[in-house]
């Protein structure tokens, strides 16, 4: 490679590893114990990748005893190829870590099945009337949540399924448990409702919303529910005392909400510039309580975003394919890829060291970070 060549890398160049897939990714998701990331698309298969690098960047960093000037060389060898599946469905599959190492995937004939880190179909936990089009599962109550469009089933084990008295026709699209396992929210078309897991009574709180929420994400604390919407922003509902406030006037639609605990922070997508609130002046009251300016603004929207576990970082993927991580509340950022295909998924290992990254042009890749980049 010649000099030339070596100046024209990028972090994400001489950093990560890439693979190509047939179609887009729709979502990604480190196992538990971070040594694998599962990419789902939208051909309805899954891939999957070891987290472990091969040629991690510390054996890769050379300093000079004349300048002290750090530099890393590139790659030498070509990454181990994906471990990918069949097609599960028509389209992209609903995803879901799964005890250690492994993951769930909801399937077209409405099977909840346990992927292994190699690639193998283990078991299948639950199993339905329907495809399955959401789904989670809570390693603190040992319990996954399935919707097949209408109902949702909350499953212990094997064969063990119960509906949930919902009460209403409207379509359950999104299922999200609290961090203790304790409630699992819902999002249909008319708004949110949430469940306790250990009882059958029906929801315990319902709140409606201006649309239907796309995503949900609860605070770390079980607090709060933040809830993109399908258009007109996203919610932000106080769990406790029932208060939702929303936040408008994003010009492309809010796809990814994420929570920073380090920041006492949550970030939405869909603004010229990562846009984040503190949580210690919430945005019930209108969207410039508590704003947070991160980042640089620019001429292309910001379509998902993905908090560090243990740092006031955060990360964000544009539609032109932009890569950055900024410091939360200033404005420098770190470049990690200029340009690309647009990103559709983000994600940290739970130990803050990779950076899972899918686009829509099918560009699967995990980015290893060398553990004195942020101290």
């Amino acid at each position: 490679m010649n000099q030339h060549a070596l100046q024209n890398l990028t972090l994400f160049d001489v950093l990560g590893r890439s693979w190509r897939r047939p179609s887009a990714i729709a979502d990604l998701r480190f196992s538990a114990d971070d040594s694998a990331v599962a990419f789902s698309s939208v051909d309805g298969t899954v891939a999957i990748a070891a987290v472990a690098d091969p040629e991690p960047p510390e054996s890769r960093i050379r300093v000079s005893g004349d300048l002290g000037q750090t530099t890393i060389r590139p790659r030498e060898k070509p990454s181990p190829p994906l471990i990918a599946t069949g097609a599960l469905a028509d389209g992209d599959v609903p995803l879901a870590r799964y005890h250690h190492s492994g993951f769930l995937v909801g399937t077209a004939a409405g099977e909840a099945v346990h992927l292994t880190a190699l690639g193998d179909i283990a078991e299948t936990p639950v199993k339905v009337d329907g495809p399955i089009v959401a789904m989670d599962y809570s390693p603190r109550a040992a319990m996954t949540a399935v919707s097949n469009g209408l109902d949702v089933f909350l499953s212990h084990g094997q064969g063990n399924a119960s509906r949930l008295p919902r009460g209403t026709a409207s379509p359950a699209h999104t299922l999200a448990f609290s961090p203790n396992g304790r409630h699992l929210a819902c999002g249909g078309e008319t708004g949110l409702g949430i469940w306790a897991t250990d009882t059958d009574i029906g929801p315990i709180a319902e709140f409606s919303l201006s649309a239907r929420p796309t995503t949900v994400r609860w605070s770390g604390d079980g607090i709060w529910l933040a809830c993109g919407l399908q258009t007109g922003g996203f919610a932000l509902v106080s769990v406790a005392d029932g208060r939702v406030g929303a936040v408008a006037g994003f010009p492309s639609p809010v796809r990814t909400v994420c929570w920073s605990p380090p920041g006492n922070a949550l970030f939405a997508s869909g603004a010229f510039r990562i846009a984040g609130w503190s949580m210690t002046a919430p945005p019930l009251d209108g969207e410039t309580s508590g704003a947070l300016e991160t980042g640089r603004i620019g001429l292309v929207p910001v379509e998902t975003l993905a908090a560090h576990p243990d740092k006031r970082l955060i990360a964000a993927g544009y539609a032109s394919g932009r890569i950055t991580i900024a410091q939360i509340g200033a404005p420098d950022e770190l470049l990690v890829r200029p340009l690309g295909g647009a990103i559709t998924a983000l994600a940290w290992s739970g130990d803050g060291r990779h950076l899972a990254v899918g686009s829509v042009d099918g560009t699967a890749a995990i980015v290893t970070f060398p553990a004195q980049m942020f101290k």
